[in-house]
């Protein structure tokens, strides 16, 4: 059993309020909101690793600007992780960061880096005045370039379903940045910037992504201060999302996934999201919308196969903990957790990339937010450690590598189990997974894509890990759950 790096709360609404809104790996590591949760007292041997990792893909994908820039903003962390060094050393640090982010090609992941700098600058408690009276107002250019982002440009096996939900996503990283800095103010100001996202919610088509990409957005809005926007001009943005929910079967439009998964699973992951919107938003009256909807998310909670249910548990547990409602139900949470993070044993991480590859991750992430480190066995990090040379089976394991590589990345530096990942294995011929897995990447990490950019996200996270303190910035810590208990 590993031990926790950090400091776990008596239950999970003790938990950090970045870590209540943004619990999952999901929006961390593919989205790259919310990185670097739960920090860390600064170390050295950590900060060699990501240094060692991000020249190793130098070397690798030189020609990848989004892997550049992660690398040259995990420096800044790494440099001003430990107090000391003056405000004006980050700002000369800004040229390479910002030359690397401008020569991103696509416009939403140029609109991620500059995200991922602010939030960084803002954890890293860095003068926001530093990015916006320099050379370039670098909030203003991330918050223009949204209207570079155009529908239906994800390539994936969604494509057509998605609609406006790319730049829907984009609002809500920038909304959040802007946030951390303590800039909501210009998003309403000249341009209404919060009605235009809050517009865009109608313009996903597929009831999937619109649920799961609008519960973000609604719950940024009302952590940034704009939660009466959800009700405005007599609309309900919480309300026409569960109603478009209900409306699933008639507009038959169901995800796709790489393996396939039930019609539960692509019912239930939108309106879990949904339910923690709520219970961030602060409205008890949409549990009742239609219908009892913590009755029907247990219902389909339960339709799962157990693989699937791997992946939703602690979507389900933070919603149901957020909303004050987990005691009633999930009577016995340790003998649910026995039950889920158990699963570990029935499922092989290297069948393929997304269905088993990432199902280790999130049974980790949520034995660690729920104290129970003792389901996790060294057993089921080393099987999972060693399992990437078996996603050589199929081409689109191989190339989707990364994906389950950076979640495992992510939670293995969160439990203090690293070492799995950046010291040499037998099963990797005297390598360390770390290197292993960017040796085989493809030239410049075309074949991945935006896949590889998940590693790229783990190794920023686990950077600003090294930034001590409390963990949560004034924003976060500033906000309250309306659900919670006085």
């Amino acid at each position: 059993m590993a031990t926790p790096s950090i400091a776990v709360p008596a239950s999970l609404d003790g938990l950090p309020a970045e870590t209540r809104v943004i619990a999952t790996p999901w929006s961390r590591m593919v989205r790259g909101i919310g990185l670097g949760q739960h920090p860390v007292r600064y170390d050295p041997l950590a900060a060699s690793r990501i240094r060692g990792a991000f020249d190793r893909l130098a070397k690798t994908v030189p020609g990848n600007a989004y892997t550049r820039f992660s690398g040259h903003l995990a420096e800044l962390v790494l440099n001003f992780a430990r107090p000391g060094l003056s405000d004006q050393r980050a700002v000369r640090a800004l040229g390479p960061i910002m030359e690397a982010a401008r020569a991103v090609p696509n416009p939403y992941w140029r609109i991620m880096a500059g995200c991922i700098l602010m939030d960084a600058w803002a954890k890293l408690g860095l003068d926001s005045a530093l990015l916006t009276d320099g050379d370039a107002d670098i909030p203003a250019e991330t918050l223009a370039l949204v209207d570079a982002v155009a529908p239906d440009q994800i390539k994936d096996e969604n494509q057509g379903r998605h609609g406006d939900y790319e730049r829907l996503s984009a609002y809500t990283a920038v909304f959040l940045a802007h946030g951390q800095l303590g800039l909501q103010a210009r998003l309403t100001a000249g341009r209404d910037h919060v009605g235009e996202a809050l517009g865009l919610i109608d313009r996903v088509p597929s009831p999937f992504f619109r649920g799961r990409g609008g519960s973000m957005l609604i719950a940024v809005t009302a952590l940034i201060g704009h939660g009466d926007r959800l009700t405005a001009d007599g609309r309900d943005a919480i309300g026409e999302i569960l109603d478009y929910l209900d409306r699933d079967d008639e507009i038959g439009m169901p995800p796709a996934f790489p393996q396939p998964l039930s019609t539960a699973f692509g019912k239930v992951y939108p309106l879990l999201t949904m339910l923690n919107a709520v219970a961030v938003a602060g409205r008890p009256d949409h549990l009742l919308r239609g219908r009892d909807r913590l009755a029907q998310a247990r219902d389909l909670m339960a339709a799962l196969d157990p693989a699937e249910r791997t992946h939703m548990g602690l979507y389900y547990l933070m919603a149901l903990s957020n909303l004050g409602r987990l005691r009633a139900q999930v009577p016995s949470l340790d003998r649910y957790l026995e039950s889920l993070v158990g699963t570990w044993r029935h499922l092989d991480p290297g069948e393929n990339f997304f269905l088993t590859g990432i199902a280790y991750p999130y049974l980790i992430q949520t034995a660690m937010l729920t104290g129970r480190m003792d389901l996790v066995p060294h057993a089921m990090l080393e099987r999972v450690a060693d399992s990437y040379p078996d996603l050589d089976r199929t081409d689109e394991d191989r190339v989707n590598r990364p994906y389950p590589f950076g979640y495992l990345v992510n939670v293995l530096g969160e439990i203090g189990a690293a070492d799995l990942v950046f010291e040499p294995r037998p099963r990797y011929g005297g390598q360390s997974a770390m290197d292993w897995v960017i040796d085989r990447l493809s030239p410049d990490g075309e074949a991945e894509g935006s896949r590889l950019y998940i590693l790229d996200h783990a190794l920023i996270a686990y950077a600003l890990r090294q930034r001590g303190g409390s963990g949560d910035t004034a924003l976060f810590a500033g906000h309250r759950f309306p659900f919670d208990r006085p």
